[in-house]
């Protein structure tokens, strides 16, 4: 059956719900390149306005998955397990958690995502270590999960197709907080991984696209749904975003963070200490992902699991060996070369920042894309001097801006300054880790 793509966007519209075979005319056509960008657009602002219920979530799911390949790792014996962000400031979990996991006897097939909004992308990160490859065939991307545990890799024109297109074009549309779109991207990418289980780290806040723990739980449901519905088993994190992870925001700084974590050494004259919230959150996820994939009894197993090959080493020989396998040189890792302080205005107590504005920051450093021909300088990002509670004094910095050029530095100075507040009164700071939501 044919139909025309102006009455299906006026359909969605007018808030009307789609059927199968509509949302199969519309992902197929645009894969195949019947329906262009500008009407694929529209498409997704309607959506954006009107949402989809909750069958017609799942239908564009399953549409995405099978617009491609999909694997199938049933032969290691094995559960294989991924972990997904919906993303958010300073995230660089999954560069830490494939080879840690991987160590602990859970195969990890990640393939990640590029950066989405203000927001960074694994990928980026990995592209910053240099001869890194994210583009290894399925077949390598196989036997590499096959003999050593784990690889990450970008999406290729083999799998969910449809993902990758329709995630580029919601990056430069302003529709990426659609929880509809979040879903339908999220599963049919992870699904079509043949993963046993997944791990969802489902963030709220400033610098999240779901701003309430409302909205993050609601997202969490619904995929934990999506998940249970195709035969597998999904855990959530819900975790606060009102603040960047860690200390660094850019892709090779988050990669030295990521290093320094692992090794038990300072980066950038930042002991590993400053980057406890980085590690808390990456041994809970890794801890779930243990879990899911038989490598522990309980979550609290698997924590203990990830902790000890953290402390002893062996998650930074995975790691390692990881990057090494997929032609990555760690000693060639860039380092910022020009830099400029952002100073407090006021002295008191960091009471609140504005996340997704020193996202933004980082973008306009170069640190990330504003379209999808951009090219991201790999050094670019900010270094944050304060958490959430901190006190500081009028004059005493606030962030570092890092780059290989001053370029962008006067617009990003310039957003700085505004994205924090300072109090007289010292702010109670809640858990990073707001809720649990298991199987």
């Amino acid at each position: 059956m044919s139909y025309f793509p102006a009455e299906l966007i006026k359909k969605k519209r007018a808030g009307r719900t789609h059927d199968r075979r509509e949302l199969e005319f519309l992902v197929n056509g645009f894969v195949a390149g019947d329906i262009p960008d500008y009407q694929m657009a529209a498409w997704l602002m309607a959506v954006y306005f009107n949402g989809m219920t909750g069958p017609e979530t799942v239908d564009l799911t399953s549409v995405m998955l099978r617009s491609g390949r999909v694997l199938d790792f049933s032969s290691l014996g094995r559960p294989a397990v991924d972990k997904h962000s919906t993303g958010g400031v300073g995230d660089k979990t999954s560069l830490i958690l494939a080879p840690l996991v991987a160590a602990a006897g859970v195969p990890v097939p990640m393939i990640a995502g590029r950066g989405l909004g203000h927001t960074g992308g694994t990928l980026d990160k990995l592209e910053a270590i240099p001869g890194f490859r994210i583009g290894l065939s399925l077949d390598e991307f196989k036997k590499q999960v096959d003999s050593f545990g784990a690889a990450i890799i970008g999406q290729t024109a083999e799998i969910c197709p449809a993902d990758k297109r329709i995630y580029a074009l919601r990056d430069v549309t302003a529709t990426v907080e659609s929880q509809p779109l979040i879903c339908a991207s999220i599963m049919s990418k992870k699904l079509a991984e043949g993963i046993d289980g997944l791990v969802l780290d489902v963030k709220h806040g400033s610098g999240a696209f779901m701003k309430t723990v409302e909205q993050a739980d609601e997202l969490a449901t619904k995929l934990m749904g999506i998940g249970a519905s195709h035969g597998k088993k999904v855990a959530a994190l819900l975790t606060r975003m009102d603040e960047p992870l860690g200390r660094f925001i850019g892709n090779a700084v988050e990669v030295g963070e990521c290093v320094a974590i692992l090794k038990n050494e300072p980066y950038l004259g930042r002991a590993p200490s400053e980057f406890a919230d980085t590690t808390e959150l990456t041994l809970e996820l890794a801890g779930a992902m243990i879990w899911l994939g038989g490598g522990a009894p309980t979550l609290e197993a698997g924590r203990a699991t990830a902790s000890g090959l953290l402390t002893s080493g062996e998650a930074w020989e995975a790691f390692a060996a990881l990057c090494r396998r997929q032609g990555g040189d760690l000693d060639r890792l860039p380092v910022p070369t020009a830099r400029v302080e952002v100073k407090a205005r006021a002295s008191g107590y960091v009471a609140a920042f504005d996340a997704e504005k020193i996202g933004l920051a980082a973008i306009a450093l170069g640190g990330g894309r504003l379209k999808t021909t951009d090219t991201i300088d790999p050094v670019a990002g900010i270094e944050t001097h304060r958490k959430l509670g901190d006190g500081i004094r009028e004059g005493e910095t606030l962030f570092t801006l890092l780059g290989s050029s001053s370029s962008g530095f006067a617009q990003a100075e310039a957003m700085l300054s505004s994205a924090t507040t300072i109090s007289l009164q010292k702010p109670v700071v809640p858990s990073l880790i707001t809720r649990r939501k298991v199987p």
